[in-house]
């Protein structure tokens, strides 16, 4: 698999949500939490804690749709679970005006959106931020997203994925039809750009068309960085793929070691160079000045929790109406069959509880779905959590972190306060920014045009 590239040490994400509440839909019930998350402010202060403690990237998970409990909305607004969802391209740029150093990204389907527009979008933000953004590529799984597009179900899993294929290299595509060096803007012989360095996409595949030419010019980071959660069958193919920062689940460090080799075996069968994929997978952390302290914080973040938040969003990745059944009613196989979307938490629901048919209360006390112990969570001091990271860092189980918070922004304050002063002693993490672009500052390669990329209808010539 080859040497692991340690330069700059671990890659440090922060996994943020344009909405009431972090990752934990319980948070926004932490009397620290502000309530001011509507605001540009509210996120301009959670991007200048990040950048103050240098970490690599914010990125913005995203759902096209409110989560519901079958056609039942109405506890999701009452108890806050994810109830607010805002577009996150704004929310991106005025972070983007706050800092200067951080990465930020957010998450754009393929499923319900044209690949133009979201080239389009991204190359714009990606210049405005000075070459700092990066796209998180999914394909959405939920029955309700699909009907806020005007469709009865979403695409079946793996079309999805093919879908996704096509679309993004229809965005890669956009992003290469200009030449690094084609703008002149001679003002003097009225020359803006050389024409000969500008091209037309024309694509003509499966599920796109796309003609150009694109609009909008290269960024100093060449184009966005993406990222992608596939981690096994046809999303750990998709991921080996195209993606440069993988994210998603692992629960222990032997796993963790055999999903790294997993992904890392497949970016090398993909032809791509393993050292320019960072393996990040998502964590919560509670620190404090003692352990004693830290179990404190976790026992009351815990009690944040409520049911209505497990059941309403295992619905939401399930498409299955739970609210129909007893908590301690057995699904029956025709039931169970229809429990789809994300299969991997119906896979763990069943090894878990050593159930065939398990029951709702099952569902939400083995997937831990709507609670902080759905990720891993490392808990203790500064030292307790250096000495796990470093573990999983260095014991070739990723290479860097997502850091959800547990409540926002302190879960990063204190996170930045504590442990990442322990991390850069220990030389883990760097103590200030390589560059100015996100693929400087996580040691990815900039993917540089120095004449326009040929015509989708050039290379079919060819062929």
């Amino acid at each position: 698999m080859g040497q692991k590239d340690k330069r700059g040490g671990m890659a440090m994400v922060a996994f943020l949500q344009a909405q009431n509440c972090s990752n934990y839909p319980g948070s926004w019930r932490h009397p620290a939490a502000p309530t001011d998350f509507l605001t540009a402010k509210h996120y301009q202060r959670i991007a200048r804690t990040l950048e103050e403690s240098k970490f690599h990237l914010a990125f913005f998970d995203d759902r096209l749709a409110m989560p519901e409990l079958g056609d039942n909305f109405e506890d999701t607004i009452r108890h806050g679970i994810r109830a607010v969802k805002l577009d996150l391209i704004p929310i991106l740029t005025v972070m983007g005006m706050a800092t200067d150093k951080l990465g930020l990204g957010g998450t754009c389907s393929t499923t319900y959106f044209e690949p133009y527009h979201v080239a389009r979008a991204f190359a714009t933000l990606d210049l405005m931020i000075g070459g700092r953004s990066a796209w998180n590529v999914v394909t959405s799984l939920n029955d309700a997203e699909a009907a806020n597009f005007g469709h009865d179900e979403h695409l079946e899993h793996d079309l999805r994925y093919d879908r996704a294929d096509e679309f993004i290299e229809v965005v890669l595509g956009h992003w290469a039809t200009w030449a690094d060096d084609a703008i002149a803007a001679d003002q003097i012989s009225g020359v803006f750009a050389d024409p000969a360095k500008v091209r037309r996409l024309d694509h003509a595949g499966r599920w796109f068309k796309s003609r150009g030419p694109f609009t909008v010019p290269r960024s100093p980071q060449g184009h966005p960085v993406i990222m992608q959660a596939g981690q096994s069958g046809r999303g750990l193919a998709f991921a080996a793929r195209w993606g440069e920062i993988v994210f998603g689940s692992i629960k222990a460090l032997e796993p963790g070691r055999q999903t790294y080799r997993q992904l890392k075996d497949a970016v090398i069968n993909a032809g791509r160079d393993p050292n320019q994929v960072k393996l990040v997978p998502a964590i919560f952390t509670i620190v404090g000045e003692t352990r004693a302290i830290a179990e404190e914080k976790r026992a009351f973040i815990e009690s944040l929790a409520a049911p209505e938040d497990s059941l309403t969003l295992i619905a939401e990745v399930t498409n299955y109406d739970f609210s129909r059944l007893g908590l301690d009613q057995p699904l029956d196989d025709a039931q169970m069959a229809k429990v789809g979307a994300n299969l991997g938490l119906k896979a763990r629901v069943v090894e878990r509880s050593g159930k065939a048919n398990p029951t709702p209360r099952d569902f939400i006390t083995f997937s831990k779905r709507g609670t902080i112990n759905e990720m891993h969570v490392f808990c203790g001091t500064a030292n307790d959590i250096a000495d796990e990271m470093e573990a999983w860092y260095t014991g070739e189980a990723c290479d860097g972190f997502v850091l959800a918070a547990t409540h926002r922004p302190g879960a990063y304050e204190d996170f930045g306060r504590l442990v990442i002063p322990e991390l850069q002693r220990r030389k883990l993490f760097h103590t200030d920014y390589a560059g100015t672009t996100l693929r400087e500052n996580l040691g990815l390669e900039r993917p540089v045009v120095t004449h326009a990329a040929p015509s989708r209808k050039a290379m079919d010539k060819v062929a």
